[in-house]
């Protein structure tokens, strides 16, 4: 449920590209204007990111957002554990500057 929460939330956002939106996988690009209001739902949801930090990501974690195209420097992930899987966001800035994608996933 809390996965169609948070989706719900997003969804609200102005987007430029909706690219997948299903029962465990959402994927959208939000421009540079949205892009603040996005984070504050993020944060409001999972609360602080879980990276960047300066502490390693576990090797749970990461072999769960490898599966999804991973994580890099200068990426953000949420992540969540919960009973019934987990449930992460992943905000990935363009080059350009003005768009970030963003991809939510329950696995």
């Amino acid at each position: 449920m809390q996965f169609d929460q948070i989706k719900n939330e997003v969804r609200t956002l102005k987007f430029d590209t909706l690219r997948m939106d299903c029962d465990n996988l959402f994927e959208a690009v939000v421009v540079k204007e949205e892009l603040q209001i996005l984070v504050n739902r993020l944060e409001n949801f999972f609360g602080r990111p879980t990276w960047p930090s300066k502490e390693r990501l576990s090797f749970k974690v990461r072999e769960t957002v490898d599966n999804y195209g991973g994580i890099q420097p200068g990426q953000t992930l949420y992540f969540r554990n919960q009973q019934d899987g987990d449930l992460f966001a992943m905000l990935w800035p363009w080059l350009d500057g003005n768009h970030t994608t963003v991809k939510i996933i329950k696995k």
